[in-house]
């Protein structure tokens, strides 16, 4: 017997049914009417930080550590780069290789 490929594959399933407008309605109501919403004390809003909130009472600790002696910032993009990066030095400016160009 000869295979068609051609020929769409659907299975007979995936068919729809002659069904009645009504009943696929009264399907749909009831699956609607009995699936709960699952929410979570966490998934409230005050989880989240809002632009222009008040953090003025927040305290920020960070530790600034000076610029080395085997780097550099570059004169172009203001990033702290190693020794091995410097393109260039122009007038005392010094820039790195990813701004050279």
């Amino acid at each position: 017997m000869a295979t068609d490929y051609d020929a769409p594959r659907v299975a007979q399933e995936d068919q729809p049914a002659n069904e009645s407008l009504e009943a696929i309605q009264a399907q749909r109501s009831a699956t609607t009417q009995t699936s709960l919403i699952d929410v979570e004390d966490s998934d409230t809003a005050e989880g989240f930080d809002l632009p222009g909130a008040d953090l003025s009472h927040e305290e920020l600790l960070i530790q600034v550590v000076p610029e080395q002696e085997d780097e550099f910032t570059c004169m172009s993009c203001f990033l702290v780069h190693h020794r091995s990066q410097l393109a260039h030095e122009k007038n005392g400016n010094k820039y790195c290789t990813e701004c050279e160009g």
